[in-house]
C-alpha cells in the first residue's frame, strides 16, 4: 500500500490496515510475537549493515523487533508522523519526548493544566539536568510567545488539559513556536489520535498515553511518542540513549486493541454527550468540564480541530467538601475508584486541582469529579450517578 493511499483513507480504515505489512507477508492477519534480545547475522559484514541502519533492520532486542516495528508503524500513520518510539508507559514517553529536544541551558514552558506526573517530573527532575520550566495558561494561544526566552527550545501542550479539561489552540500556538524554532510538544492521549491527529494540528511531538483507549481493557501499560519530520532524527536517538523498550506481549496486545478504537470510541462518546448532558442540567452541578457541550469553554477550539469526544471529562459539584466526597463514591454499582481511564470499565476520580496550579489559581463552589463514561448501557450509568449525587447532596 502507498503512502499516497494511506492518505486519502478514513482513520477506521487506517485502524484495520495499518502496521499489518509483516503479518501479510506471512499469511497472517495479525503482526506475530516475536519475543527476541538476541539478534544473529550470517556474516561479519552483515552485522556491521545491521548497526548502522539500525532503524530499518532488527540488531538488538532493546533497538525493537517485528512486534513493536508494527504498532510505531501503526501509531505513526494513525497521528500523521514521519514515524514513532514506544516507552513502557505514559510518563515514560512524556519524559522521552521533552528530553528529545531539551538540553542542559534550555527552557520549556509547560501549560498550567498539565497531567500532574508531569509536572512532578519537571518540578523534581528537570532542574537537576539543568532544564528551566515554567507554566504558563493554556488559553494563550498565539501569545504563547510573550513567554518566549532567548533559550525556550520546547512548548509543551496537553489539550484537552487533565482534570479540567481546557482546549488549546494549538496551530495557533505551533505557528508561533516554529516561528522561534521551538519545537511543540503535544499530548493527543484524550483524543487518543483518532479525533484529531497531532501532527497535522503542527505538533513536532506527539505523545499517546497508551495504555488508556489505544489499549482500551485496562491491562497494559504502554507509550508512545510520535515525530513529525524535524524532530524524528532526535527522539530516535533519545529513546536508544534512554534505553527505553517495551515487552512484545504487551506491544501485541496494544496493536490489537488499535484495531478496535474507532468502535469503542464512537460508544464512548455517545454514552459520556447523553451523561454529560442529564450532568449539566441539574442543580447540584456547578459545571460540567466536557468540551463537547456547547456551553462548555473551549468549545468552538475542540469544533474546529476534533472530530469527535471520547468518554472523559469533569464535573464540579455546586456544594459540599471533598472531605466529605466518600459518601458519594464509596457504594456506586458501575463506577469503581480508579487513576486510569480509556478501558471499557467506568471509573470515577475526585480530585482537587489546586494543588497543581501555578498560573491560574483553582476556585470552585464544590468538589471536582472526573469521570470516564464507560461501555455500559447509558441508562445504568445514569442510574448510579444519580444515585451517588443525591447521597452527597445530604452532606451540604
Amino acid at each position: 500500500m502507498s503512502e499516497n493511499t494511506k492518505h486519502t483513507m478514513g482513520k477506521d480504515t487506517l485502524l484495520a490496515s495499518l502496521g499489518t505489512e509483516d503479518a501479510h507477508a506471512h499469511g497472517v492477519v495479525n503482526p506475530p510475537v516475536y519475543h527476541a534480545s538476541t539478534v544473529v547475522f550470517d556474516t561479519w559484514a552483515a552485522l556491521r549493515d545491521g548497526v548502522r541502519h539500525m532503524d530499518e533492520k532488527f540488531f538488538y532486542g532493546r533497538f525493537g523487533s517485528p512486534t513493536t516495528r508494527s504498532l510505531e508503524q501503526a501509531l505513526a500513520g494513525l497521528e500523521g508522523g514521519v514515524g514513532a518510539r514506544l516507552f513502557p508507559s505514559g510518563i515514560a514517553a512524556v519524559i522521552g519526548a521533552i528530553l528529545s529536544v531539551c538540553r542542559k541551558g534550555d527552557h520549556i514552558l509547560i501549560c498550567d493544566n498539565a497531567y500532574e506526573p508531569t509536572r512532578k517530573y519537571a518540578t523534581n527532575f528537570l532542574n537537576t539536568l539543568g532544564i528551566e520550566a515554567d507554566y504558563y495558561d493554556p488559553a494563550l494561544g498565539a501569545d504563547i510567545k510573550t513567554k518566549f526566552k532567548d533559550n525556550t527550545t520546547a512548548v509543551l501542550i496537553e489539550s484537552p488539559g487533565s482534570l479540567t479539561f481546557e482546549v488549546a489552540d494549538v496551530p495557533a500556538m505551533a505557528a508561533a513556536a516554529r516561528a522561534r524554532d521551538i519545537y511543540l510538544i503535544l499530548d493527543n492521549t484524550w483524543a487518543a489520535g483518532y479525533f484529531s491527529s497531532g501532527i497535522e494540528l503542527g505538533a513536532d511531538l506527539v505523545i499517546q498515553a497508551c495504555t488508556k483507549y489505544i489499549v482500551g481493557h485496562a491491562d497494559v501499560m504502554m507509550g508512545a511518542v510520535i515525530a513529525g519530520e524535524r524532530a524524528m532524527a532526535k527522539l530516535a536517538k533519545t529513546r536508544i540513549h534512554l534505553g527505553q523498550t517495551v515487552g512484545p506481549d504487551d506491544a501485541y496486545l496494544t496493536l490489537r486493541g488499535l484495531r478496535t478504537l474507532g468502535v469503542r470510541l464512537k460508544q464512548h462518546q455517545a454514552n459520556a454527550i447523553k451523561v454529560a448532558q442529564w450532568l449539566d442540567a441539574r442543580d447540584d452541578v456547578h459545571k460540567v468540564c466536557y468540551p463537547a457541550l456547547e456551553n462548555a469553554a473551549g468549545h468552538d477550539l475542540w469544533k474546529r480541530d476534533f472530530s469527535g469526544a471520547s468518554g472523559l471529562f469533569s464535573i464540579i459539584l455546586a456544594g459540599g467538601k471533598l472531605g466529605d466526597i466518600g459518601t458519594m463514591v464509596d457504594d456506586m454499582q458501575l463506577f469503581k475508584l480508579g487513576l486510569s481511564w480509556g478501558g471499557f470499565e467506568s471509573l470515577i476520580y475526585p480530585s482537587d486541582p489546586s494543588r497543581a496550579r501555578d498560573v491560574n489559581k483553582w476556585s470552585a463552589p464544590g468538589p471536582l469529579v472526573r469521570l470516564h463514561i464507560g461501555l455500559e448501557n447509558v441508562e445504568d450509568i445514569i442510574a448510579d450517578l444519580d444515585a451517588a449525587l443525591n447521597r452527597f447532596k445530604t452532606t451540604y
